[in-house]
């Protein structure tokens, strides 16, 4: 049988979130790099991947592809002790993957891009401040949970858990401080502690 292939930029946070979950469940893979400011996730090639040219894609041993990254870690999570089986337990974890890309990452990721990928120009600093009042929102929302739970669904760490770690171990990158939020802290200290996790860094290839 071949290998998964996956196509993406490891600082993505939507591409680092399958790298993670593939290195906690040890799963074996080709990473492609891309490089979406080159123009790499428009090209005729990865358009028959994925005509919405954006990363992560994750390709089948069988040519099938993947997109959108919180699908594939559904998709490489099932039957796995991050993927919950009741009914209840599962409709949370899709209901903060909807949190994480509603009300999380179009605030604190993209800051992040705005920041990190394209230097911060000062024609979008009007638009970092805005994006501040949602980002914090959400921590807000995640800081109040985390109180009260050591993970966001259950007892155990799951692929809700690894949607937002993504973006928010990192929010410093976008703006966002962490330092008021004890609670997200120590859960992300309770993620990054598992035996097989990886940074960005560490991961890069």
């Amino acid at each position: 049988m071949g290998q998964y292939k996956v196509y993406g930029d490891i600082y993505s946070g939507n591409c680092y979130k399958v790298k993670l979950l593939m290195s906690l469940l040890n799963i074996q893979h080709q990473w492609v790099h891309v490089d979406i400011l080159k123009g790499e996730s428009r090209t005729t090639d990865f358009l028959a991947k994925n005509p919405n040219g954006r990363v992560p894609v994750l390709e089948l041993p069988d040519g099938r592809c993947l997109c959108e990254s919180n699908a594939i870690l559904h998709f490489l999570a099932r039957e796995s002790a991050f993927l919950p089986t009741d009914p209840f337990s599962y409709a949370q974890v899709l209901q903060w993957q909807f949190f994480e890309q509603y009300s999380h990452e179009p605030y604190i990721a993209t800051s992040r891009y705005i920041i990190r990928y394209l230097g911060s120009p000062a024609d979008r600093q009007a638009e970092l401040e805005t994006r501040r009042v949602g980002g914090y929102a959400a921590l807000d929302v995640m800081e109040q949970h985390l109180g009260k739970h050591s993970f966001l669904v259950g007892d155990a760490c799951s692929i809700a858990d690894i949607s937002l770690y993504a973006y928010t171990h990192v929010a410093s990158e976008g703006g966002f401080s962490l330092t008021p939020y004890p609670h997200i802290r120590h859960w992300l200290d309770r993620i990054s502690r598992h035996p097989h996790h990886g940074t960005m860094d560490q991961f890069a290839p």
